[in-house]
């Protein structure tokens, strides 16, 4: 394998529109930081960019729903995201972010590099669109039913129900998630990466170079060329996002998954001068950390724009995980269902490293695993308590009560002495080969099966049993326990970085060379130790219930909100339902209609009239605060007499299962009397 002057591993962005869930941390996070402190402490010269990832329908979409701008929600999570990276212990050199200038700057140079060199496709193609509000609908402004599972809700992308890849096309009755209208085809310009002229180079560098990829990475990638690739846009309808920077692009963004991986060279960029010798130095070894989700774009998309391009090197690795599933359930962002890492850090404020090691021993590395509480108590408390913190703590304890803190000289070495320390180095070397080949559950187990090995030493020579007769022996089990000591504290430093620091600093050794660790004479006879203490503690059963019961509320509360809907009312006729007259209209004034608790006389401006409708929505709604407010109205619903006041039509309300009510209202600013179809 050839030997690289300099490593560049880069982590997934996330995107900036929620927190960070384990799912996120053992797919992508963890097993990046485990590798990059691993190859710091061979000292190695490497640097670990992330950020966050900006841009893309999503963002926009929970702008539009908390009715805030992009800027604030990816404000708000980069912070929120980059705080809870910093309080686990992700090592990152920067956390940048792709709404940044340079980025974009970028973006937008290999872009027109890649325009300049003919690279692109020019096409006008059909696209949804949205007539009332006037503009393209990327996927995510797009629903309607499943073709697959009937679900009535699936996006244009994707539906989360069954989990499908879909077209916007695919879907069955598609709707605006704008204005609510069925959107219609209509032609727009966009600009194609040609997928399929770069079969040949990507065949040859993945089918023929990458046969040691982990299988799930190279068999997505086989399984897409096998099928042919077909030209990618690489720009959208949008008003957020990198300008295309060409001429007469108005409206047009690059497409998320174009310039989310370009944000690894700005964030780059951004951390050091000498960027080039990490992208365009042939002696780099560049490696990708992502979820199997993100294959295609690392593997297929992202090479074969830097391929176009010509000056910058490829991925060597895209060490891709599974999923990590969450109690026997997918994790599920809109459903809550998820363990986020904030949330984490304030139940359990010290005990970063259990989660790194319970999400690195049960890591989805080559297939979907679950997460659990009572898993994470008993890896806990029977492999990190009873076993690596019980040994480290005896050995250190055993030392002050019988040699006042010094370490004792290693006398004359019996069989088993001598079995022992042969084993060392060779555990060192099995967790180097599991490290290399980016098979960290192992390498942890290797680094555990250092510990059991202390930890069975001392129980098998009992060294608190035979000190009153044999004090000589007692001084080479003592010796060779620290010495075991002193190598966990270096092996276990890419998986339990907070723990391995205090372990040394028990030890009283600073750093110790990752070349010596397995070695015998890691600490001399006569060095002082610290007094120790408890590497780790319990995770009690009420820990647990709290977070189980945590969980299991989440669930009522989805169930409760799926069971207490009302059941769906009989089919109707198209005809049925055209004879509704449904249009948008202002709320001009509002007053309380006297000796009522319940009702509002509302002044309502339709757009062909100005009308009068009574509303029981009074026990909801301070009629000051409605005023100018956009509904949906029936206006050809027939009139009657309420308290002695015509009412003529009815607003639309939502009504969830608290019985909080909600205005049907329209995203953007319409013109009142515009048809709700």
């Amino acid at each position: 394998m050839k030997k690289f002057k300099r490593y560049l591993i880069t982590s997934a962005l996330p995107y900036a529109n929620g927190p960070i869930h384990i799912g996120h941390l053992a797919g992508v996070y963890v097993p990046s930081d485990i590798y990059t402190r691993y190859l710091r402490l061979r000292k190695r010269d490497v640097i670990h960019v992330c950020g966050s990832d900006e841009h893309g329908v999503p963002i926009t979409f929970k702008a539009r729903q908390e009715g805030i701008t992009p800027q604030q929600i990816v404000d708000r999570y980069h912070e929120m995201n980059k705080k809870a990276f910093e309080d686990f212990g992700i090592s990152f050199d920067i956390y940048s972010r792709t709404s940044n200038a340079l980025h974009y700057e970028t973006a937008s140079e290999i872009f027109r590099k890649l325009d300049e060199k003919g690279e692109f496709i020019e096409k006008t193609t059909p696209q949804y669109f949205d007539e009332e509000a006037g503009q393209f609908l990327a996927d995510r402004y797009i629903q309607g039913t499943c073709p697959h599972c009937g679900n009535e809700n699936a996006y244009g992308d994707q539906c989360e129900k069954c989990g499908s890849s879909l077209n916007a096309t695919d879907l069955i009755n598609p709707r605006s998630t704008i204005s609510g209208s069925t959107p219609v085809m209509k032609d727009t310009r966009h600009w194609f990466l040609p997928l399929d002229k770069y079969e040949p180079f990507l065949k040859n560098w993945i089918l023929e170079g990458k046969k040691h990829w982990k299988p799930n990475v190279y068999g997505q990638c086989k399984s897409w060329l096998d099928h042919g690739l077909q030209p990618r846009a690489v720009s959208r309808d949008l008003d957020w996002g990198v300008p295309v920077p060409v001429e007469n692009a108005e409206g047009k963004v690059l497409y998320v998954w174009f310039d989310a991986p370009i944000g690894y060279i700005s964030a780059t960029k951004e951390l050091t001068e000498d960027w080039e010798k990490y992208w365009k130095d042939s002696d780099t070894r560049m490696i990708h950390f992502i979820g199997k989700d993100n294959i295609v774009f690392h593997c297929i998309v992202f090479p074969s724009v830097l391929n176009a391009e010509g000056s910058y090197i490829l991925p060597d690795n895209v060490p891709a995980n599974e999923f990590l599933n969450l109690e026997n359930d997918k994790i599920s962002t809109s459903r809550n269902w998820a363990v986020w890492l904030h949330e984490y850090l304030g139940d359990f404020p010290g005990r970063e490293d259990v989660l790194r090691y319970v999400l690195c021993a049960n890591a989805p590395e080559t297939k979907d695993n679950d997460f659990t509480w009572k898993d994470f108590q008993a890896r806990n408390n029977n492999e990190l308590v009873a076993i690596y913190g019980n040994f480290v703590n005896r050995a250190i304890v055993l030392t002050h009560k019988y040699f006042q803190g010094k370490v004792p000289g290693c006398g004359e070495l019996n069989d088993y002495d001598r079995k022992v320390l042969a084993e060392m180095p060779v555990i060192r070397k099995n967790l180097e080969n599991s490290m290399e080949q980016f098979r960290f559950r192992e390498a942890l187990k290797e680094a555990m099966t250092l510990a059991r090995l202390g930890n069975k030493y001392l129980a098998d020579t009992e060294p608190w049993i035979i000190f009153k007769n044999n004090p000589e022996r007692v001084k080479t089990i003592l010796n060779i326990s620290l010495q075991i000591c002193a190598s966990l504290s270096v092996v276990t430093e890419p998986f339990l970085p907070r723990s391995a620091a205090r372990l040394k600093g028990f030890l009283n050794t600073g750093d110790i060379d990752w070349e010596l660790a397995g070695t015998a004479d890691l600490i001399p006879a006569g060095h002082v130790i610290g007094k120790g203490g408890l590497l780790f503690e319990k995770v009690t059963d009420e820990e647990i219930d709290k977070q189980i019961n945590k969980l299991m509320a989440t669930r009522k509360q989805n169930e409760k909100v799926t069971d207490s809907l009302p059941p769906v009312k009989g089919n109707i006729s198209y005809e049925e339902f055209s004879a509704m007259d449904i249009r948008t209209g202002t709320i001009l004034s509002a007053e309380k209609v006297a000796k009522t608790k319940k009702l509002l006389k509302l002044s309502i401006d339709t757009g062909i009239d100005t009308r009068t409708v009574v509303s029981g929505i009074a026990e909801h709604f301070d009629p000051a605060k409605i005023t100018g407010m956009q509904v949906s109205i029936l206006v050809n619903l027939e009139p009657r007499k309420i308290r002695g006041i015509e009412s003529q039509g009815m607003i639309l309300m939502a009504e969830d299962t608290e019985g909080k009510l909600v205005f049907i209202s329209p995203a953007d600013k319409i013109h009142n009397g515009s048809v709700v179809r």
